[in-house]
């Protein structure tokens, strides 16, 4: 990342200055993919600059929040149903859900409250975490990071192939093409996404599409869903499988709640909202963990109460209705998850390109074949795993135990047991 270390922090002033535009170049991909996704979904423009020179990378917390909030309600939120609700019923379901937003809420709010520790701004996860512990916490947040976003374009692909397939069914039957080569062929649409769109500013046309598809999917199958379990006799709600099994259900079910809510990203994603810095972000959480996860948590308890044990860890695999209707949240879980998936993997590309220099026109031949092989071959990769992890309940709880729990429960409690040892009450510090 070039100048990316642990020491290279913002010095505070009272004003929280935004960045100039010779900072520009020198932003981190994460930081600068949150900047883009932003302006671009809000406001369907290519860049926003102050009449001096300065950039206007700063966002209102009403923006920042509604941003926060679709990624919640990303195509993910379709499987709740069946990865949460199924395994713990209706009474673990409902509690794990809202203990896992409260407890999301509660560790994000630490994370932004330690915008400023030691005198300086920390806009990164890893400089903060370098700042309280030392370089190895540095290197071991920029990998679970990484990690994380790698782990996340994994199931985006498995999201993709599961609505293609669905998508397929409606009209062919015959069971001959298996979900790996529906995934095989979501890869295949990832790759030609990533060669044909260079630059993440070149997304702000497909930044709206996907917003558009985002309320598609979730309301179709909100209302088919409802109407249901209007119409559908008695359901079972009862836990199904042996007690061996329920009980690694039940642990799957745990990691699935905790990558409900991912949010190892704060310190980046608070460096775009506008002064003052922690209180806006403060209220953007605020409404994600209100207002905004209202979508979520409607579609998983409409879902398993319309269709109980059966629940589909893509709920869409559930409803009836119009073939017409349902090939439109299909399609539209699907060109989402590929749209999305870009978002996730651009802080890859964006390192791959400034590590082997990558400049000049998107169209030179050059950098033509630089995306075809580079993005191509990552791509390639993250497919052949996804095949491999072809089942999305049992990924997300990989996801969620291996890179979503330390970055977004673990070190934030710790990280301001540090930062603020002096300053915590008795009862916060037991």
């Amino acid at each position: 990342m070039g100048n990316d270390s642990p020491s290279r922090k913002e010095n505070v002033d009272d004003h929280y200055p935004v960045h100039t535009a010779h900072q520009i170049e020198a932003i981190d991909p994460l930081i600068f993919s949150w900047h883009i996704a932003t302006l671009s979904s809000l406001t369907s423009r290519l860049s926003n600059f102050c009449v001096n020179g300065t950039s206007c990378y700063t966002y209102s917390w009403f923006q920042v929040g509604i941003l926060l909030s679709m990624g919640v309600n990303s195509a993910y939120a379709l499987g709740y149903s069946g990865t949460i609700m199924v395994p713990l019923g209706w009474i673990g379901g409902v509690v794990g859900l809202i203990l896992s937003t409260i407890v999301s809420l509660y560790a994000s709010i630490l994370t932004a409250k330690l915008h400023e520790v030691g005198g300086k701004r920390h806009i990164r996860y890893r400089d903060l975490a370098g700042h309280l512990y030392g370089r190895t916490a540095y290197l071991l947040v920029w990998a679970l990071q990484y990690a994380n976003l790698f782990l996340i374009n994994i199931g985006y692909i498995i999201m993709a192939g599961s609505a293609l397939k669905a998508f397929y069914l409606l009209f062919r039957d015959d069971h001959q093409l298996k979900l790996p080569h529906f995934i095989a062929i979501a890869g295949f649409a990832c790759v030609l996404f990533a060669i044909a769109t260079p630059h993440l500013s070149a997304l702000r046309v497909w930044l709206g599409v996907s917003s558009l598809c985002l309320l598609l999917y979730l309301c179709i199958a909100f209302v088919l869903s409802l109407e249901d379990g209007m119409k559908a006799p008695p359901r079972d709600y009862s836990i199904p499988g042996s007690e061996v099994n329920r009980i690694f259900a039940t642990i799957g079910a745990v990691g699935n709640l905790v990558f409900a809510f991912n949010t190892g990203m704060i310190p980046e994603i608070q460096a775009t909202v506008r002064p003052p810095v922690i209180e806006n972000m403060l209220k953007a959480l605020f409404f994600q963990f209100t207002v905004g996860v209202v979508p979520l948590h409607a579609v998983t308890y409409i879902g398993y109460w319309a269709y109980g044990s059966s629940a589909s860890s893509y709920l869409l695999n559930n409803v009836h209705g119009p073939v017409w209707l349902k090939g439109v949240a299909h399609m539209s879980a699907f060109i989402q998850s590929i749209i999305t998936l870009h978002i996730f993997a651009s802080p890859t590309y964006e390192f791959l390109d400034t590590t082997y220099g990558i400049k000049g026109s998107a169209l030179a031949p050059r950098n033509i074949a630089f995306r075809l092989v580079v993005r191509g071959g990552y791509l390639v990769l993250t497919t052949f795993l996804s095949a491999l992890l072809s089942f999305l309940g049992d990924f997300m709880s990989l996801t969620g135990a291996i890179s979503t729990f330390p970055l977004t429960f673990v070190l934030p409690n710790h990280m301001y047991l540090i930062a603020r040892k002096n300053k915590l009450s008795s009862l916060q510090k037991s």
